[in-house]
């Protein structure tokens, strides 16, 4: 990194104390983008780099609700709107207890890149809530999405602000925060929500699209390397949306998914995940893998400990943030480890990173691999812009164009830098590339 790059993220990290996950995401793009510097020093001249790296707009509000015992509850409501040089801002909401300012920032900043990525007219947002959804009734989960929305409602449209879910926020919470929008505002905008339900405005393939998407980028690495899902044995984190979906996608490609994680501890099933019992328990009765384990036969629960003790040819981290560490990629890469697509966002720690790249590793990174889930998004959008519904199958191929469409971009761009192979730099560089030239396109806004 030259001296000017230096100057500028040191600057960037002093002005945003204490929000560790953001300052990992801003040096992690900047390590990458010399190159684009030294070719391009108008960006620098244009401060390219510092207005990308300060939110548009930065919401905060209280969200008061009353629980099914009559208790007043406060939580925080977030959403950070970005950048919108590439089209309204898009991006999930998280409801979990983790959540704060500093982690909506850095899904934000990806989400400006992977958004840019997928080739859609999309800006870059996120936001959410500290609130937990584990654990309560419906009937509270209504009442704190409909006080959320009560004040959202105002800073996001179809041509605004488009959330849709992320962790903890699911179809359920997406209808209620949608019914709220229309209550308030007397328009039914389908375009302002997406993962929305297929009966109401929603898109096929939606709900697998992140997980798809995250296993078809996996898939196009391993094709660099003359091999495929076919045969692998694969070891999942988590055991949301997200993971489900990678599940059985690896699984309809011939792969073996011997693993995945939730909270509480991991399962071991060397037949192969059942997908079928996998959703019952974790979709329907809102269970635990403990659950998985009683129902099936030959399977290992393990409470507590890491998913990844577990050995595997192609890894993919779907769970949460920096959940896979240095440590953890030593091991895996001893044992036969040859891909890593990461379903989450950042999963891997920067230092996971660098030893799955030295040990030559493909690694296709989150804001790359589990586009798909933005991308679908996107088409969402489209279909209730025309007030259409496209078929399964259609909506399907489109992500997949969109997906190996990404991977190619990435491959392409890290070949054009000098460093073939490293779909980090290609993903940064390309993602970066597409939001500067509409910036500058744009003038100093």
């Amino acid at each position: 990194m030259n001296a000017r790059l230096q100057t500028i993220q040191d600057t960037v990290l002093a002005r945003n104390p204490g929000e560790p996950e953001f300052h990992q995401a801003v040096v992690e793009v900047f390590e990458s983008l010399g190159p684009v510097h030294e070719r391009h020093p108008e960006l620098l001249e244009a401060a390219i780099l510092e207005r990308l790296c300060e939110p548009e707009r930065q919401i905060i509000f209280r969200v008061p609700w009353t629980d099914d015992a009559g208790r007043v509850q406060i939580n925080r409501g977030f959403r950070v709107e970005f950048n919108s040089a590439l089209g309204p801002y898009k991006g999930g909401l998280r409801f979990h207890p983790s959540v704060y300012l500093g982690i909506v920032k850095f899904l934000g900043f990806e989400q400006i890149f992977k958004n840019a990525l997928t080739g859609m007219p999309i800006g870059g947002g996120k936001g959410g809530s500290d609130f937990d959804p584990r654990g309560r009734s419906d009937a509270e989960v209504m009442r704190f999405c409909q006080s959320f929305m009560t004040e959202l409602y105002r800073h996001i449209g179809e041509y605004t602000d488009v959330p849709a879910g992320d962790i903890g926020v699911g179809g359920r919470e997406i209808g209620y925060l949608f019914g709220q929008y229309k209550r308030i505002t007397n328009r039914y905008e389908s375009g302002v929500l997406t993962g929305k339900g297929t009966s109401w405005g929603g898109s096929l393939v939606r709900p697998e699209a992140t997980g798809f998407g995250t296993v078809i980028f996996t898939e196009e690495m391993l094709k660099t390397r003359g091999t495929s899902f076919d045969g692998q044995r694969v070891v999942v984190s988590g055991s949301g949306n997200v993971a489900i979906n990678a599940i059985a996608k690896a699984q309809v490609l011939g792969a073996t998914v011997v693993a995945c994680s939730d909270s509480s501890g991991y399962i071991v099933d060397e037949a192969g995940i059942d997908v079928g019992l996998l959703r019952e328990v974790k979709e329907v009765d809102r269970g635990r893998l403990k659950d998985y384990a009683e129902r099936r036969a030959g399977v290992t629960y393990v409470d507590g400990g890491s998913v990844w003790d577990v050995d595997a040819s192609v890894a993919l981290p779907c769970a949460t943030q920096n959940e896979l560490n240095g440590d953890v990629a030593a091991r895996l890469i001893r044992n036969g480890l040859l891909a890593v697509g990461e379903g989450a966002n950042m999963p891997s720690t920067p230092d996971a990173v660098a030893v799955f790249q030295e040990a030559g590793v493909l690694f296709g990174p989150g804001k790359a691999a589990n586009a798909g889930g933005v991308a679908t998004s996107a088409l969402e959008m489209q279909q209730n812009a025309t007030r259409d519904s496209w078929s399964f199958e259609h909506t399907e191929e489109r992500l997949t164009q969109i997906m190996v469409g990404i991977h190619d971009n990435c491959a392409a761009t890290a070949d054009e830098y000098g460093d073939p192979g490293n779909y980090v730099l290609g993903a940064n560089i390309g993602g970066f590339v597409k939001v500067a030239d509409a910036m500058l396109a744009q003038g100093l806004i």
